[in-house]
């Protein structure tokens, strides 16, 4: 088992009882440090865990390596997977959360896409921000109503048009209760995505509760 210590990350405990704790996922040259700002926005109080990519490509943290622009090493994206919910799994030992809701961006949401799929008694639910299939030929997973936010950009040069709608149909298949909305932006994040994101993550902790 990898533990936490495995990974360098930031913690930042709750402060409102009953928030939802949020694994924070950066992208592609970004570090532990890049969504604790946009953690705090969507979900305020909620337990931050937010872990730094353990892959270098160019001297830029990722969280699993590439083979060209939109070419996963599909092996390596199934290997950093499973680490990473192991690292969750010793997180919440330590720290004593509940599974947590993912938030990532890019390569940080294609990750937790991975995630969901390979190991999904890891996360809660999951916030993918600018996503793409991570897995050409995904395990036969079960999600079981779990809630899943996704928000593609109408002008995204780096996720190919109809990729974000079959990762939606994909996950949807395996039972996870998918909400996917395009926005008329690029791959950076705008307000539109910090709203409907704070709004999702509301609407869902009202529901568990």
């Amino acid at each position: 088992m990898i533990d936490e210590s495995s990974f360098v990350y930031r913690f930042e405990p709750a402060s409102r009882t009953g928030a939802p704790p949020l694994l924070l996922l950066h992208g592609t040259g970004g570090d532990e440090n890049d969504l604790l700002h946009l953690g705090a926005m969507i979900s305020p109080g909620s337990a931050l865990l937010s872990p730094r990519g353990r892959v270098l490509e160019h001297g830029m943290r990722r969280f699993f390596r590439r083979l060209a622009e939109g070419v996963f090493d599909e092996e390596d994206v199934r290997k950093r997977a499973l680490e990473l919910g192991a690292f969750v799994e010793g997180a919440r030992q330590r720290y004593g959360i509940e599974p947590p809701i993912a938030v990532g961006f890019s390569n940080g949401a294609n990750i937790a896409a991975a995630l969901l799929l390979l190991k999904p008694e890891a996360l809660a639910g999951a916030v993918l921000l600018r996503a793409m299939v991570p897995l050409s030929d995904p395990p036969k997973a079960s999600l079981d109503g779990k809630p899943v936010l996704i928000l593609s950009g109408q002008a995204d040069p780096i996720v190919p048009a109809g990729n974000a709608g079959r990762l939606s149909t994909m996950l949807s298949d395996t039972g996870a209760k998918v909400v996917h909305k395009i926005l008329p932006a690029g791959h950076q994040l705008s307000q539109a995505d910090v709203r409907l994101a704070r709004e999702w993550i509301a609407s869902v902790d009202a529901q568990v509760v």
